[in-house]
């Protein structure tokens, strides 16, 4: 357990439960699987999978089994799923903690066979195929032997295929349709083989908004989960998403300073006037990264906008704050990205200057942020109960990257007075 933590990563729960509601009601009700790789697109992929559960999720799933094993440590008992894998990979911990394996060529298949042989209980596999994204899964001319050795192999009793997927290149619609044709054709010859899938899934976050013809019986979504868009032209509050995710931090340092004062290294910023510069300890360490320097990035403390100034630093950057000098303290909030719907800057304001995706502002949050959960809905409901309005943020429940999920805190939000980073005028980018 930390406290005081001048990096916080708040992990709305409720968010998470709502968007994964969301994106089952879309598609029908069918199968949700929900994506929480790379420290649940970071967010701490404990937090992210109870949550996802609770909304209704079927399973969760990794990239690879380290990952999925991690969640079996911290408790995460849902039906898991992970299909990036190595040649020395050891399935025999993936057969004893019933985690899917996804099988993506024949040697992985007899890998798997053996781990089963050696452990006494079958093992449960999900074949991947490549059906146009040229990356992991099965090409078309491994197809038939691998699903007439998986056939074999669930009749010896040593596997049992749940399901068959692959992944789209979302090169647009026609790139996605004849990758759904693929897919077709691959579903029909697994089940030539022998093999009846129970989960049969290609549309990830973007086609379950774009492409109901392949949603199948089963979605798998990941940074939908979390409430971004893997869109540029729509933003989450279009899909009806809400983002997961609000950066936190606080000013701890002020200083007044005269005209030509120059500002972090190099001096690339040179203060014009005499003015106040806030100090937020956030860094390129943390993931803000280096290359929003001299940007046009801002923050907003007590309802207005102030620059960011100087080079961004790997545990710090620095913000004029003069003009509202005398309305700021020690200890002022900050709110580095959030819900722009409750007034927070989106993450794709960064994005955007970067000329990159939300996805990879979310990964590189760095491992100093104490990642928080937070249900605003028990707060909410606490407050209706009582009449009265719940106290400011509840040390109890924190949870930082790598420890034990130990319940969820409920926060009541920023007051008015706390400071939000943004950067350029308003908009929205996706993947």
């Amino acid at each position: 357990m930390r406290t005081g933590s001048m990096r916080v990563a708040d992990i709305s729960v409720s968010a998470i439960r709502k968007n994964v509601r969301r994106v089952s009601d879309l598609t029908g009700g069918g199968n949700v699987i929900v994506v929480v790789k790379a420290c649940g697109y970071g967010h701490d992929a404990a937090i992210a999978a109870s949550a996802a559960m609770a909304g209704g999720a079927t399973m969760i799933a990794t990239a690879d089994l380290e990952e999925a094993l991690q969640l079996r440590e911290r408790g995460i008992d849902a039906p898991l799923l992970c299909w990036l894998h190595g040649p020395r990979v050891d399935f025999v911990p993936a057969i004893e903690q019933s985690i899917d394996i996804g099988v993506a060529h024949l040697r992985q298949l007899e890998a798997l066979a053996g781990a089963a042989r050696a452990t006494g209980r079958p093992a449960t596999l999900q074949f991947k195929i490549d059906t146009g994204l040229s990356r992991n899964g099965a090409a078309r001319e491994e197809w038939d032997e691998l699903f007439r050795r998986g056939a074999e192999l669930e009749r010896e009793g040593l596997v049992h295929v749940r399901g068959i997927f692959s992944h789209l290149a979302n090169a647009g619609e026609e790139a996605d349709l004849a990758q759904g044709a693929k897919f077709d054709e691959a579903v029909a010859l697994l089940r030539a083989a022998g093999c009846e899938p129970a989960m049969i899934h290609l549309a990830a976050s973007a086609a379950t908004f774009t492409r109901p013809e392949l949603y199948y019986n089963t979605v798998r979504v990941g940074v939908a989960a979390f409430g971004l868009s893997p869109f540029v032209e729509k933003n989450s509050a279009q899909l009806g998403l809400t983002p997961a995710m609000t950066l936190r931090s606080e000013v701890v340092a002020l200083r007044g300073v005269p005209a030509g004062t120059g500002v972090s290294y190099g001096f690339n910023h040179v203060c014009e006037v005499a003015t106040t510069l806030a100090l937020v300890p956030v860094g390129y360490a943390d993931g803000m990264p280096r290359a929003l320097n001299g940007s046009g990035a801002w923050v907003t403390i007590a309802d207005e906008r102030c620059p960011i100034v100087g080079r961004i630093g790997m545990d710090q950057f620095i913000v004029d704050v003069g003009p509202i000098a005398g309305r700021i303290d020690l200890g002022a909030p900050v709110v580095l990205f959030g819900d722009p719907e409750r007034g927070y800057p989106s993450i794709d304001n960064w994005a955007r200057l970067m000329r990159t995706i939300n996805y990879e502002i979310l990964v590189g949050i760095g491992p100093r942020v104490l990642r928080r959960a937070v249900d605003e809905t028990a707060v909410a409901e606490a407050e209706s109960a009582t009449g009265e309005t719940a106290a400011g943020e509840v040390a109890a429940g924190e949870v930082a990257v790598g420890e034990t999920a130990a319940g969820v805190a409920t926060a009541s939000g920023v007051t008015g007075g706390d400071a939000a980073i943004g950067a350029g005028p308003t908009g929205e980018v996706g993947a």
